[in-house]
C-alpha cells in the first residue's frame, strides 16, 4: 500500500512553510513579516501558502503550538514520575532544555509572543499555566527540605527557568554543547546552589 500524495506543491509541503514562517517571525517579529514576505522568502505565490493555511496568525497558533506540546509533554512525565518532588523538578528543566535545544526556533518564538494577537494571549496563559507547575514543583521540593525555604517558590521558578530559556539568546546547535551536557551545567549551578546540604 503507497503513503497517500502530500498536499502542496513540491518542496512546499506544510512543514517547510511552518518552517520558513517561524524564522522570519524570529528575524523580523511576528508583526513585522507579512505573506508578501513569506512568499518572496519560498519563492511562491501568496495563493499556494493559503493552500496550506488560512492566515498569517495559523502559522503563528502552529509555531507556538509545536513548543507548548513539546514543554506540556516533559511536565506530564514529570508529573509521573515517581518520588521526591526535587526529582520531578530535575527532571522537568532537563527535559525542557532537551525541548528546547530540538525545537530551538519554535521555543525562540514563543517566548517572544507579546500578547498582540489571540493566538499570542492564549499562548501567554499557556506559558503562564506553565510557570505555575515549576512554582508548585518547587513549592513541594521546599516542603520536603529539598530546598532552600528562605526564597519565593514563584522566584526562584522564574530564576530556574530564566537562565533555561536564555538559551535562546546564545545557545546555537552545533555549538559544541548536547542538550544533555547543557542541562548537567544547568543543574550543577541551580539545583547545587538551591539544595540545602546535611
Amino acid at each position: 500500500m503507497t503513503a497517500p500524495a502530500k498536499r502542496g506543491r513540491p518542496g512546499y509541503d506544510l512543514e517547510t512553510l511552518l518552517l520558513v514562517a517561524v524564522k522570519l517571525f524570529n528575524e523580523r517579529g511576528y508583526d513585522g513579516t507579512s505573506m508578501e514576505d513569506l512568499s518572496r522568502k519560498l519563492g511562491i505565490t501568496k495563493s499556494a501558502i493559503y493552500h496550506h493555511v488560512p492566515s498569517k496568525q495559523e502559522l503563528l497558533r502552529l509555531a507556538v503550538d509545536r513548543a507548548l506540546g513539546g514543554l506540556f509533554g516533559v511536565a506530564r512525565e514529570a508529573e509521573a514520575t515517581e518520588g521526591r518532588a526535587v526529582d520531578r523538578l530535575e527532571h522537568l528543566v532537563r527535559g525542557s532544555i532537551a525541548v528546547l535545544v530540538e525545537q530551538l526556533p519554535f521555543v525562540t518564538l514563543l517566548l517572544r509572543v507579546r500578547g498582540n494577537t489571540k493566538v499570542e494571549r492564549a499562548a501567554l496563559s499557556r506559558r503562564r499555566e506553565f510557570d505555575t507547575i515549576v512554582t508548585e514543583l518547587v513549592k513541594q521540593a521546599e516542603a520536603e527540605g529539598d530546598l532552600r525555604p528562605d526564597i519565593d517558590p514563584a522566584v526562584t521558578a522564574r530564576l530556574l527557568f530564566g537562565m533555561v530559556n536564555s538559551l535562546t539568546e546564545w545557545y546555537r546547535p552545533r555549538s559544541g554543547s548536547s542538550a544533555a551536557e547543557i542541562a548537567d551545567a544547568v543543574y550543577k549551578i541551580a539545583f547545587d546552589g538551591l539544595r540545602l546540604t546535611p
